[in-house]
């Protein structure tokens, strides 16, 4: 089996190193990451200038481009065969609930979705790689299980995994999306010339996270599984926009 990996963080990071390890347990592995930390990338492209490609002493390629960029090249053009999985992680923090639109994370394993292949995305809870040994125990559950009975057709699967010890995690649950509370206020400041400059604010709690949420089973010590698809379309809305636009 061949494996593509890629994630966010860049491709020094621990959680690249700690998946690409386990995931050699199972096929060949081939690592196409950033050149440096894009997290909240979402599913850019470049567009606007060429991108290159380099290899690392350790064998990774890293390109000077998004998440996306390093999928995409690696499935269009870069290598010679089209890989049978595609993972990213491990991330540095969670992506649960409305994270999964602005993460890098999620947004690698998004663009092997959409070129037909079967991705997943796993991040650890809590960022500083604390409990990164259980991420990859549990990491390497899910491979298995993705390799022993694989799921029908093309399969995004989100997995964010509680930063615990390893006798505290209680295992494996399949969740949906909770959501999270608007985000803090931007952080006003100046730069050293004195220019105003502007922090995004950081994260705010979450507003849905009831029982068979993802926010809920990782706080309650589980791994959580959630199926992802990217139809946008808002289909009970249909009708309205019909009579909407049908109307005089």
């Amino acid at each position: 089996m061949r494996i593509l990996i890629s994630n966010d963080d860049g491709y020094f990071s621990p959680g690249i190193e700690a998946l690409a390890a386990v995931a050699r347990e199972f096929g060949e592995v081939t690592v196409v990451a950033p050149e440096r930390d894009r997290s909240g990338a979402s599913n850019s492209l470049t567009l606007d200038r060429p991108l290159s490609v380099r290899s690392a002493a350790n064998g990774f390629l890293y390109v000077n481009g998004t998440p996306t960029d390093c999928v995409h090249l690696a499935v269009t053009g870069l290598l010679e065969h089209r890989p049978d999985l595609v993972l990213s992680g491990i991330n540095d923090g969670a992506n649960m609930g409305d994270d999964t639109i602005y993460s890098g994370t999620v947004a690698a394993a998004t663009e092997g979705y959409l070129l037909g292949l079967p991705s997943i995305a796993f991040s650890l809870e809590r960022r500083g790689y604390k409990h990164l040994d259980v991420a990859v125990d549990f990491a390497r559950q899910v491979i298995e299980r993705w390799v022993r009975r694989p799921l029908e057709g093309p399969v995004l699967l989100n997995v964010n995994i509680p930063s615990r010890d390893a006798e505290t995690v209680r295992g494996l649950q399949v969740t949906r999306l909770g959501r999270r509370h608007h985000a803090e206020q931007v952080v006003r400041d100046r730069n050293p010339r004195g220019d105003v400059i502007w922090w995004i604010g950081p994260a705010a709690g979450a507003r849905e996270a009831g029982p068979g949420t993802d926010f809920h089973a990782v706080e309650q010590g589980w791994v959580s599984i959630t199926p992802l698809d990217i139809d946008l379309t808002c289909n009970r809305q249909i009708p309205n926009v019909e009579g909407w636009v049908a109307a005089k």
